[in-house]
């Protein structure tokens, strides 16, 4: 039927009334143009009686009442390039359960890594820069620079007024990025200085004898275990009239990090090594951190008096190390010498002193002093002291300064022998007193203006180690997480260390480390410089914990009691050696071990009995194995592997062990037995029968020649 048809049939009243009331019919007549195929309708008033309607069953109209013509045209035009959406598919409904959910164990979610880490790069910043340039190097936007500017009290006009060096670290820090300051020379008078020289190499290998010869002391006689276990720094007035600052590191193998901040601080490394020893592992360790200290090697050969020194293997080593010697065309001087009859200390200090004539090191006198802790502890009487090299400039007793994140009021500077001193000059070794902390070896002594700037600067760097510090132990608390999954059974040994000197607890703390294991975690919850008091006894008791004191003083008798009361071990050494076997020992203790399965018994299969079975019960054939021991002993309480060729075909227990008919628990080499093993019945002659038993097997402690140690799992 046409539309010309229903147009002349009519509506019905009721539905004409409804499209022909104000907007609604406005509406109808705007959205039917907007519709494929449909033209506008327009209701005549003549059709408005009609009783009915006549639609044909082939059209469908639509009229969307709610949708704007701009709505509309982007349906249509989605319909003409196949943009439409795809309509929803039917929803399935899902069959009823009728078995109970299975109780699966709840898995907690595995921490994620953040992704963002802790900066670790490092600006360097001086003194007189502008906050644009602080900004340009940490890569932050000038307004938060000044946001943190304001905060410290500092005024500024605009982002190229120039700032101090105290305050750019502060904004650094602030900010999460470390700092290096560098200092500028410009303007300043240069003088001669000193040169400050490192003896370094192997255990044992005669440094300090050989200090001792050049200063007409013995220190050696006086160490514990004769051996240094300390950084030792002095001046030595050589017959020639001029000076030369020593620092002597320990060669053994957990002073490593001793060892890395002597070549940081020195001028040229002296490398001795024995003659009748050779090249050795702290040797070697030696000219690395000197190579990346960048610092020059003089090479001391000592122990040339005794019989069996060789020193042309001693040249050879070294040359196949990538040492250049003289010898082989490079610029590395080489001395033989003696500690014992002073051989060739003549000629070793002509070579120290034209290496540091070739050098001419000079250094700023003037202004304020730059210098480098190499040895921190704790006095009774004095409270924190700091072994320190100047470097450049001029320490004055009175001034603030701030030395890693510890600051004080200098009260007094002594030297070697102790003296006290009004102040001191470039490379001078010096025992600063008066700071408020124990700071760490290694840290850098900064001097300030004032008593204010001390306090926030030290403020600022402790707020920044602590933040390290807590993201260090998150990045070590995650990597346990990973490993834990794929290792076994591990206990936990708490660890509290206790040494005289700061550097003594790191060297003690990195040696503890070392001793990890996959059984044993060794766990440093508490480290600190000063005789083991109760307080530590507290925090040991606490955790369960074990005290580690080295070169300290015996505990006194009260705290000593209460230590045995609580059942908390108290190890107390001299020497690094002792502490090291006795730590490994009781860590050997503590581990658990791991199950192995150990074979304690071979036999051959002689011939084979069958025994059948009787009676109304139906018992099953019994086949016995006629066996004769071949190796090793084998019990009825074991679990017997049967072998053919070379390939396991059986394992299982023990039923019956019998030695001339009569019942035996245990059977020894060159027996014969007869042996029924359960459930098993295929037994052939030839055949080997094993003999297992379960047994937890404990690591070893192994400690090298060159003093490092380890755990052997």
């Amino acid at each position: 039927m046409a539309w010309r048809d229903i147009r002349q049939q009519g509506i019905c009243t009721s539905l004409i009334k409804a499209l022909l009331s104000g907007a609604v019919a406005n509406q109808t007549q705007v959205t039917s143009r907007f519709i494929k195929n449909i033209p506008d309708l327009c209701i005549s008033p003549a059709s408005r009686g009609a009783g009915r309607v006549m639609i044909p069953t082939n059209c469908h109209i639509t009229r969307c009442f709610h949708a704007s013509p701009e709505l509309l045209s982007r349906r249509r035009n989605e319909d003409q390039y196949g943009l439409k959406a795809s309509k929803k598919e039917k929803r399935v409904k899902k069959e009823n359960r009728t078995q109970p959910p299975v109780e699966a164990p709840y898995v907690p979610p595995k921490p994620k890594r953040t992704t963002k880490s802790m900066p670790d790069r490092t600006v360097e910043i001086f003194e007189g820069m502008t906050i644009a340039e602080l900004a340009k190097r940490t890569g932050q936007p000038i307004s938060s620079l000044q946001d943190i500017l304001v905060n410290v009290g500092e005024k500024f006009d605009s982002e190229f007024d120039p700032i101090s060096i105290d305050i750019a670290e502060l904004i650094a820090m602030e900010v999460g990025v470390n700092v290096r300051r560098l200092h500028s020379n410009e303007g300043a008078e240069l003088r001669p200085r000193p040169a400050v020289v490192t003896v370094m190499g192997h255990v044992d290998h005669g440094k300090t004898s050989l200090l001792d010869a050049l200063r007409q002391t013995s220190v050696a006689a006086k160490e514990a275990g004769g051996i240094t276990q300390h950084i030792g720094a002095f001046v030595v007035n050589m017959p020639s009239g001029a000076s030369i600052t020593f620092l002597d590191t320990p060669g053994h193998a957990a002073f490593s990090a001793m060892r890395a901040r002597g070549a940081a601080v020195t001028d040229i490394v002296v490398l001795v090594v024995a003659a009748d020893d050779g090249v050795m592992p702290q040797t070697l360790e030696a000219m690395s951190h000197a190579k990346a200290a960048n610092v020059p090697i003089v090479v001391a050969i000592n122990k040339c008096d005794k019989p069996d020194a060789n020193p042309e293997r001693v040249r050879i080593q070294l040359g196949s190390e990538g040492l250049l010697l003289e010898e082989m065309g490079g610029d590395v001087q080489v001395v033989e010498v003696s500690a014992t009859t002073k051989l060739g200390l003549d000629k070793l200090e002509e070579s120290l002193l034209l290496q540091a004539e070739m050098m001419d090191l000079k250094a700023r006198i003037d202004g304020p002093a730059q210098a480098y802790v190499v040895e921190a502890r704790l006095d009774r009487g004095r409270g924190p002291l700091a072994t320190a090299i100047v470097k450049a400039g001029t320490l004055v007793s009175g001034l603030h300064v701030v030395v890693g994140a510890e600051w004080g009021k200098i009260r007094a500077i002594r030297d070697v022998l102790g003296k006290v001193n009004e102040k001191a000059g470039p490379a001078m070794p010096v025992e600063i007193e008066g700071l408020r902390g124990l700071p760490m070896a290694g840290d850098d002594i900064v001097v300030v203006g004032s008593e204010e700037r001390a306090r926030m600067l030290s403020a600022g760097r402790k707020k920044k180690f602590e933040k390290d510090r807590l993201w260090k132990i998150n990045e070590e608390r995650l990597e346990t997480l990973d490993a834990s999954e794929e290792m076994s059974e591990r206990v936990e040994l708490p660890v509290i260390v206790k040494a005289d000197v700061q550097g003594s607890v790191q060297a003690v703390t990195d040696a503890l480390k070392s001793l990890n294991s996959p059984q044993v975690f060794v766990n440093i919850v508490h480290v600190g410089v000063g005789p083991i008091s109760q307080s530590d006894v507290d925090l040991a008791q606490a955790c369960g914990a074990c005290i580690v004191g080295f070169n300290i003083r015996n505990p006194p008798s009260s705290v000593t009691l209460s230590a045995n009361r609580a059942n908390i071990k108290i190890c107390v050494h001299r020497v690094i050696y002792h502490l090291l076997e006795d730590m490994g020992d009781l860590i050997v203790s503590k581990a658990p071990g791991m199950s192995e399965t150990e074979v304690t018994g071979e036999a051959q299969v002689l011939n084979i009995f069958e025994i059948k079975g009787k009676g109304k019960t139906k018992e099953t054939d019994v086949k016995i194995a006629g066996c004769r021991i071949i190796d090793g002993r084998f019990t009825k309480s074991s679990t017997m592997r049967l072998l053919r060729s070379g390939e396991v075909v059986f394992e299982g227990s023990c039923a019956s062990l019998k030695r001339e008919k009569q019942d035996v628990e245990n059977v020894g080499k060159g027996s014969e037995c007869g042996l029924i093993i359960q459930d098993c019945d295929d037994f052939q002659v030839g055949d080997i029968i094993q003999c297992l038993v379960q047994v937890r097997r404990k690591p070893k402690f192994v400690s090298s020649e060159s003093g490092a140690v380890r755990i052997e799992c």
